[in-house]
């Protein structure tokens, strides 16, 4: 039975159901979080395969990590750019510390805002 991801528009949780195709056109679906129905079918990533050596060859440019120590917002990049090369979705609580990155916060004040982040690692359970 296939797997769909869906993203909750009122509480942002993203989950993965699994339905039949025939449920597909006319189930309702209802997110296990908040039990709301204002739900968004994500569509998942497209992956080519690819050698892991000519992945991290595309990172090999010293001018890619320019700037990474001193700016939160160009490691964010260099760390959105790198996720997306991989092609693994890692939840939301990657996407929660790029979101803090990209609006300015340092790690240290990530780290001290989110002191148990570390304790579960990053992945989702979706694609």
């Amino acid at each position: 039975m296939p797997a769909y991801s869906y993203i909750c528009n009122q509480c942002n949780q993203r989950f993965r159901i699994q339905i039949s195709y025939e449920e597909y056109e006319t189930a309702t679906i209802i997110c296990p979080t908040c039990q709301s129905e204002d739900v968004q079918r994500r569509i998942s990533r497209v992956r080519f395969a690819r050698s892991e050596g000519s992945m991290l060859e595309s990172f090999d440019d010293p001018a890619a990590l320019a700037g990474i120590d001193e700016d939160p917002k160009a490691m964010a990049s260099m760390i959105r750019r790198m996720g997306d090369e991989f092609g693994e979705d890692l939840g939301p609580e990657f996407d929660e510390v790029v979101g803090r990155l990209e609006s300015g916060q340092s790690p240290d004040e990530i780290e001290a805002a989110l002191p148990d982040l570390g304790e579960s690692g990053f992945g989702g359970d979706d694609d």
